[in-house]
This record gives structure tokens, sequence and C-alpha cells, in this order.
């Protein structure tokens, strides 16, 4: 490594000036910048960074002695403990976020313990990591002045407790607004969305009503605190106190929606049901992935099939009510290698920000080694009209080898898609599905569900270079 060439500068970290994460060789490195030399220092030295790596609360990482990325503004090089798979607000349900929102006030009250303070309230300095959240941004804090208000009270209540609200108050879908206020949510917009009562709670009518009333008035000011006073020591915490609060109150309950009880309403006996498990475990066996991408995993079922196997799970619906579940189970049972998130198949996360690369697309995130997508098909051919050869592209870019069960129209669950609308969809039928997936895979395996129609195809990409 001996010029920038070698380099791969991560796109989302160009804002930081103390320091940006960049890839070499298949690591993941970050410089740290000379300006960031001193708080860096105080923070190895403090105790802070080993009582928060102690408890899981901050990412790991090494110093390295290799060759600066950019030798005139280096400091120092340190390696992180890679995070298998980046996630996005967008992609959280409500707790994902809510708990996300708790992590980074939990390292802000320890940081004061040490002498220290978060420099930033952003929603992207969380990632989650064997199955809970952590923070992964090094460079956040920086040393404590008494009497500073935090400079970061603005973009926390906009990165988490502005939209917390709204989940909670209004829809939780409107987590969505990540993708469109990709530096938070306005307070703005918040006030004027959120219900009238929610004035009449404390900390929703200062934190979002008045906060947003403030911004008006004092938009030229340094801080978005009121009149950008002095805020002694024993204020922030109370601040942070009240924070803390506001969140901790925020509830959503899931409702029963369409898919959140499937398995309870599914057309499958429960031989059928044992049998599709034992296949999609012996396919996993065969193919021994390292990462599993599962599509349409309801309440995650069959991810855990994977995951608890130590394969790292991702667990995709469309369904915010059995992310919610799925999410809250792997809480319960400690769960360290499955990640429910949300995912509109039809309608993935985009390549958004600066240049459209700040916050990376689904498809550049991958490929996973292995996806399932099980009773899936027809949701995608039958409600979403998308042609079977088209759902094949799109496996194709996104996965090596694939797990896909094929559901006929004679299917109870496929009657139920049609009972409301005209049968076109004469080209759904097996010998399509497999000639439509023949053009992108080879088929390795195919078994018929015991007491169904339904068939499960092992499938591997052809082509594997591409």
């Amino acid at each position: 490594m001996n010029n920038l060439h070698d380099y791969q500068l991560i796109p989302g970290s160009f804002r930081d000036p103390d320091g940006f994460l960049y890839w070499a060789d298949g690591v993941l490195y970050r410089q740290i910048n000379g300006g960031y030399q001193a708080n860096y220092d105080y923070l190895m030295s403090s105790g802070l960074y080993e009582n928060l790596t102690k408890d899981g609360l901050l990412i790991r990482h090494e110093e390295v002695d290799i060759e600066p990325a950019r030798p005139d503004t280096y400091y120092r090089i340190i390696k992180p403990e890679p995070v298998p798979f980046i996630s996005y607000p967008y992609e959280w349900c409500f707790s994902q976020l809510k708990d996300a929102a708790l992590l980074s006030l939990n390292i802000l009250k320890r940081a004061l313990d040490f002498g220290m303070v978060l420099k930033d309230g952003s929603v992207y300095n969380i990632q989650f990591f064997r199955g809970k959240p952590i923070f992964i941004d090094t460079l956040s804090f920086e040393k404590y002045r008494e009497g500073e208000p935090w400079i970061a009270y603005k973009q926390f209540c906009q990165h988490f407790l502005a939209p917390l609200a709204l989940m909670s108050y209004n829809d939780t879908r409107l987590n969505q607004l990540f993708r469109i206020y990709i530096d938070g949510f306005p307070l703005d917009l918040a006030s004027s969305l959120l219900p009238g009562r929610t004035r009449f709670t404390f900390s929703l009518l200062s934190h979002i009503h008045l906060h947003a009333g403030s911004q008006k008035h004092y938009a030229a000011q340094a801080s978005s605190l009121p009149n950008n006073r002095k805020m002694p020591r024993l204020s922030l915490l109370g601040l942070v106190d009240n924070l803390e609060s506001a969140v901790n109150n925020l509830k959503w309950r899931p409702p029963n929606t369409e898919w959140a009880d499937y398995y309870t309403d599914t057309n499958y006996s429960q031989e059928a049901f044992e049998h599709k498990k034992r296949a999609v475990a012996q396919f996993i066996d065969r193919i021994k992935p390292k990462s599993v991408w599962d599509f349409g995993a309801n309440t995650g079922v069959f991810s855990r099939i994977a995951s608890n196997r130590e394969i790292d799970t991702i667990a995709f619906d469309i369904d915010p009510a059995a992310v919610e579940t799925n999410y809250l189970d792997t809480i319960a049972k400690k769960e360290t290698s499955l990640l429910p998130l949300l995912l509109d198949v039809t309608n993935p996360s985009p390549g958004i920000g600066w240049e459209n690369k700040e916050r990376i697309s689904l498809l550049e995130r991958g490929p996973a080694d292995l996806a399932l997508a099980l009773a899936l098909i027809h949701h995608l051919a039958i409600s979403n009209n998308v042609p079977v050869p088209k759902i094949a592209e799109f496996f194709f870019k996104i996965c090596k080898v694939l797990i896909i069960e094929f559901v006929p129209k004679t299917d109870s669950q496929v009657t139920r898609l049609l009972a409301t609308r005209k049968d076109i969809f004469d080209s759904y039928t097996q010998s399509s599905f497999e000639a439509g997936f023949g053009e992108f895979f080879a088929i390795q395996s195919a078994v018929k569900i015991t007491g169904s129609e339904r068939v499960l195809y092992l499938m591997e990409r052809k082509n594997q270079q591409q």
C-alpha cells in the first residue's frame, strides 16, 4: 500500500474532517487525522474506550502500522472490528430505532463521567451487531468543556426523538421519511404532523414543538438551544435524563396485520411445515454459507434455521409488525446471528445522499452467499405483476445460491390473491418458472413439500464471476 489508488474510500465517510473510513485489500480501516489527535488520545487514555467496549456499547478497534491513505492529514490508522451487514434507519422497526436512541444517550452519560461528550447525535453512528445496537463512530467523542450546551441536541431530536414520536403517535411506516430527509426529520414538519395532544406531553412539547419554534427565531445562532445560553454540567445531565425519559415513554404495539399471523393461518399441515423446515435445513447444511438473506421472512421461523447455526442472517420483511415481533424475539432470546429488517422487495433500499452514494443500495451490500425466497414468488408475480424472468434476474444479482419455493395457482394462498382480481397470469406455471430461473441459475435440487403442491428448489447462480 504505497499510494491512494490502493484504497477505496467509503462514500458515506467524507463529511467528518477528523477522519474517514476506507477499504484496502478487503480490510476496513479508519484514518484519524491530526486535528482529532488530542480527543483520540484522551478517549483512549481516560478509560472511556475500555468502559464502552467492555460492555459492548462501542465497536472495538486496533491500531495498525500501515501506510496512511492521506499522509498530509494522518495521525493514526485503526482497524475497527467489522460489522457483517450495514443497515439504515429506514430499514429498522420501531424498537430498533428506540434501542439505538437509548444507546446514544447511555453513551453520552458515560462519556460525561469521563470528561467527554458526543459531538453529534447521528442515527448513522449506530449499527446492529451480534443481536443488539452498537456505536461505531470512534471519532464522535470530544473533550467536555464546562458550561457548553450539547451541540448535538438538535440532531438527536431530528434523528431519534421526532421519528420515534411520529412512529408512535401517527404511523410506524413514517420511518421511511429517512429516505427523503437523510439528516433527520425537520422538527417543524414533525410538529405539524404530530397530533395536538402531544403538546400536553412536556417532553414532546419542549423537545419538538417549542424546539421547532425556537429554530425559526434563532436560526442564525450556532446552537439550537433557546438563547444559546450556557449550560452547566448538571443541567446537561438533566437534559439527557429528560430525553431518555421521553424516548422510554414512546411505545408502539404491533397491530394484527395481514401477515403477522401468517404461520398460524396457512394452508400447510404440520407435517408439511416440518418437512419444509427439514428440507431447508438440509440445503443449508449442504451449502454451508457464511451469510444468508431471507426475503419475506415474516417472524423469522426459517431465518433461524440458518442463524441457529451461527450463520449471519438477515430476515427481511415488508410488514412492520412482523419485523417488530421478530426483533423483540431476538432480544429476548439473546440471539447474536439474526438481524430482522424492513424491506419491500419490489422497492428495495436505494443509494441515497450525496451522489446517491452516502447510504448504499441493497444491491451494493450483496451478494449474499445464500438467499431464501420461501412463499414469496406468488406475491411478486401475481400481487405485484413482476414477470418471473425479472424476479430471477433480481435474485441473480443479490445472491450466489438460492433456495426458492414455487407456489402454484392451485395453492389456497394464490387463490386468495386472485379472488379480487382478474387472472391475467397464464404464464405463471411451474415449467415457465423453471425456464425463467434457468436463464440465471442452475437447478441443483427440487423437493416437493409433503402434503402440498409446492416445490422447494435449490439453485446455484450461473457465471459466478459476473
